[in-house]
C-alpha cells in the first residue's frame, strides 16, 4: 500500500528533503557511464540555451538601469535549470550535492569524483557543442551585431576576473544553485519545481556571480565571434578583434574555468551539501538527540 505522504501536495520538511537528496545521489552515482554522459551533455545543452536567452535578453542593455537589465538577464537565464531539474539531465554543479550520501558513507569516494568528472566533461561537451551551433546559425549578427557585441563583452569580461575573484564568486553562485536545487528536491509538482528554482537562480545571475558550466557557452561562444566574424561585423559593431586581445583560450581555462569550477565546488558541496547533512543526517542525530529536536523544531520530522 502506497505511503500517504506520497499523495500530499506539501513541500517536503527539510528532514525528508535530506535523506530524499542522500537517495538521489546514491542513484546519480549508479547511473552508468552511457547514461550519465549521455544526460551530462543534454545539461550543458540545456544551460546554454538559457545563456543564449540571457544574452539575447540583456542585449541594448546600456540602454536600461544596469539593476533592471541583469534582473532580466537572471529570470529568463532560469531556463537553464528548468530544463535540467524538469527535463532530466545532470548537471556538474547541482551534482555537488552527492557529498551528502557521501557523507553518510553511501557512496565511495571514488564513485563520487567518478560522477564528477564524467559529469564535468559531459557538461562542457553539450555546452561548447551548443556554442558551435550557434555560431554556426549567425544568431549573434542579429540586431545589427548587437547580439554578437554583447556575447564577446559577456566572455570578456569573464576572462579578466581575478583569480581569487572568481573563486569567491563562484562559491556563492554555486551555493545558489544548490539551494535551488535542494529546494526542488522537496517540491511535489512541476510548478513547485520552477518556482523553487526561479528566485535563487535570477539571484546569482543578476548579481554577476560565475557558474562554471554557463561558462562554458559564454566564452567559447565569445571566442567563435573573436575568431571567426568577417570585416562586415566588426565595421558594425565598431570594434576589432584586438580590443579583445585577453579573451584567449588560455584565459578561459585557466582565468575563468578552473579558479570558478573550484569555488562552485566549495559553494555546492560545503557550504550547502555538507552543512545540510550536518544538520539533517549526521550519524549523533538519532535517539535522544533526534526525539528533543522533533519536541522543539517543528521543520523536524
Amino acid at each position: 500500500m502506497a505511503d500517504k505522504d506520497s499523495f500530499s501536495i506539501d513541500a517536503l520538511v527539510p528532514q525528508a528533503m535530506a535523506k530524499k537528496a542522500e537517495n538521489v545521489g546514491l542513484a546519480k552515482v549508479n547511473l552508468g557511464p552511457l547514461r550519465m554522459i549521455s544526460l551530462a551533455i543534454l545539461a550543458g545543452a540545456f544551460i546554454a540555451l538559457g545563456a543564449i536567452f540571457a544574452t539575447t535578453v540583456t542585449t541594448g542593455g546600456s540602454e536600461m538601469p544596469f539593476g533592471v537589465s541583469r534582473l532580466l538577464g537572471g529570470f529568463v537565464f532560469c531556463l537553464g535549470l528548468i530544463l535540467v531539474v524538469g527535463a532530466g539531465a545532470e548537471l556538474f554543479t547541482g551534482n555537488n550535492l552527492i557529498v551528502m550520501a557521501w557523507a553518510s558513507k553511501k557512496v565511495t569516494t571514488g564513485k563520487l569524483l567518478n560522477n564528477w568528472l564524467i559529469v564535468y566533461v559531459g557538461n562542457f561537451v553539450g555546452a561548447i557543442s551548443t556554442a558551435v551551433i550557434l555560431f554556426l546559425s549567425w544568431q549573434w549578427a542579429f540586431g545589427g551585431g548587437a547580439v554578437g557585441l554583447n556575447a564577446l563583452n559577456i566572455a570578456n569580461h569573464k576572462v579578466q576576473l581575478g583569480f581569487g575573484q572568481a573563486i569567491i564568486l563562484g562559491i556563492l553562485c554555486n551555493a545558489l544553485v544548490c539551494l535551488a536545487v535542494w529546494l526542488s528536491i522537496g517540491a511535489r509538482t512541476a510548478t513547485d519545481k520552477i518556482l523553487a528554482i526561479i528566485f535563487p537562480i535570477t539571484a546569482f545571475v543578476a548579481a554577476g556571480f560565475e557558474h562554471s558550466v554557463a561558462n562554458m557557452y559564454f566564452i567559447p561562444i565569445g571566442l567563435f565571434i573573436k575568431a571567426g566574424a568577417g570585416m562586415e561585423f566588426w565595421e558594425a559593431i565598431g570594434k576589432t578583434p584586438a580590443d579583445y586581445a585577453e579573451l584567449t583560450w588560455g584565459n578561459f581555462f585557466l582565468a575563468n574555468l578552473l579558479p570558478v569550477t573550484i569555488g562552485n565546488i566549495i559553494g555546492g558541496a560545503i557550504m550547502v551539501g555538507l552543512v545540510y547533512w550536518f544538520i539533517y543526517l549526521r550519524p549523533s542525530w538519532t535517539g535522544k538527540d533526534r526525539q528533543k529536536a522533533i519536541e522543539t523544531s517543528p521543520n523536524v520530522q
